[in-house]
């Protein structure tokens, strides 16, 4: 199980002022610390830190499932995040973890909000479904996208 951040040439892009989902410039703000998870360090973004907010579709193309939300990102060039471990971003609070299959489609019936230390256990399970190709993990409190989870 592997976790997935934004790749670095679509950070790249929103970092450059390139335009988000919605067709806009990503809006530059400060972190305030607390709860700005930049989903390609998979890191909180530091206090004071400028901090990009865009809209962002997780998903190669447009479709009915493909939705677009409001993240967070470094407004300075970072490293990529992920691998084996549980990433910084979701070591505390809640969150949906949710199946998708091939076609980029929620696999129905694979939705769920887990507390996060049953977050691992449930994308394992979820991972065992030959319908389920990868998963998402979003906020349980606004559906905003964290990361994505591969077998």
């Amino acid at each position: 199980m592997r976790f997935v951040a934004i790749p670095t040439d679509v950070a790249r892009h929103y970092q450059a002022g390139g335009a988000d989902a919605n067709g806009q410039v990503p809006e530059r703000q400060m972190s305030d610390g607390g709860g700005n998870p930049c989903r390609h360090c998979l890191k909180l973004i530091p206090a004071g830190e400028a901090m990009l907010v865009l809209a962002h579709r997780p998903f190669p193309k447009p479709q009915p499932y493909a939705e677009v939300g409001p993240i967070f990102l470094c407004a300075a060039a970072c490293d990529q995040g992920g691998g084996e471990g549980l990433p910084e971003i979701l070591a505390s609070t809640d969150y949906i973890v949710r199946g998708y299959g091939d076609d980029d489609r929620i696999v129905y019936g694979t939705g769920g909000v887990v507390e996060t230390g049953a977050l691992m256990a449930r994308a394992e399970t979820l991972l065992q479904e030959a319908r389920v190709a990868y998963v998402h993990v979003r906020s349980a409190r606004n559906n905003c996208f964290q990361c994505r989870i591969d077998r």
